[in-house]
């Protein structure tokens, strides 16, 4: 993709990906892209193609949704992007997608408007699932008319926050499950314990612990897989669950 704003071509949330790293701006964007509802408009590296872009695609008539932003970027802060583009009327939402942990930054990130705070590492499960919920929130503030009370409120502002994330068994790391929870939920057939292990770099009964822990979380369904000769193997499918839980 190019910094040039293409025109709609299906509706959805258009995400424009602002990433310096051209490997991470590629994942990113096919992140973007496999996500129902969700459509990338463009890739740019720095403040400036942004900005030029954002103000393009409002002269348009098709302003971008949402932007995917680094925070590190060649030619400036991504925090003082988010201020111009403020000053400019511009309404984008901001999801920060960056490796900085200073919690003073956070605070910063959040004064400027930021709906999402997703940091570098991390699985496609962890994106999914704050797509999915700025998808909501979208479709919560998208209804006409007040509030019926601070209740409708709250529950708006809490579709963009995860719940709490409950206790992992003993043995198992949340990094580690986020990585097997992307990796089976880009297998759209399922995965047997060893192919997941592979993926994710772990050995199959590590990864069999984890597939299992997500098959009690509701998060995934065990299955037999029939082959030629021989037991049937099992095979794990990403279901995602009904109630929203992250794996991590």
């Amino acid at each position: 993709m190019s910094g040039t704003p293409r025109p709609p071509e299906r509706p959805g949330i258009s995400v424009l990906v602002v990433e310096d790293d051209p490997v991470a701006a590629a994942a990113h964007t096919l992140y973007v892209e496999r996500e129902p509802g969700f459509r990338a408009v463009g890739t740019v590296h720095g403040c400036a193609q942004a900005l030029r872009f954002l103000e393009r695609a409002r002269a348009a008539g098709s302003p971008v949704d949402l932007l995917l932003l680094d925070l590190y970027l060649p030619d400036g802060h991504g925090l003082q992007l988010c201020g111009t583009l403020r000053a400019a009327g511009h309404t984008t939402d901001v999801i920060a997608v960056t490796s900085a942990r200073d919690l003073a930054m956070v605070r910063q990130a959040v004064s400027a408007g930021v709906v999402q705070y997703l940091l570098k590492p991390f699985a496609a499960a962890a994106l999914h699932d704050r797509l999915e919920r700025y998808a909501r929130y979208r479709d919560t503030l998208a209804r006409t008319g007040p509030a019926t009370g601070q209740d409708e409120v709250d529950q708006a502002f809490a579709l963009l926050r995860a719940p709490e994330r409950t206790a992992l068994p003993k043995g198992l790391s949340a990094p580690t499950l986020d990585t097997v929870a992307g990796v089976l939920r880009a297998a759209r057939t399922g995965l047997s314990a060893a192919a997941a292990g592979t993926a994710a770099g772990v050995s199959r009964i590590t990864a069999r612990r984890y597939l299992e822990h997500l098959v009690d979380t509701g998060l995934a369904v065990r299955e037999p897989r029939y082959g030629t000769v021989g037991r049937p193997e099992l095979c794990y499918r990403w279901t995602g669950g009904d109630s929203g839980r992250r794996t991590g």
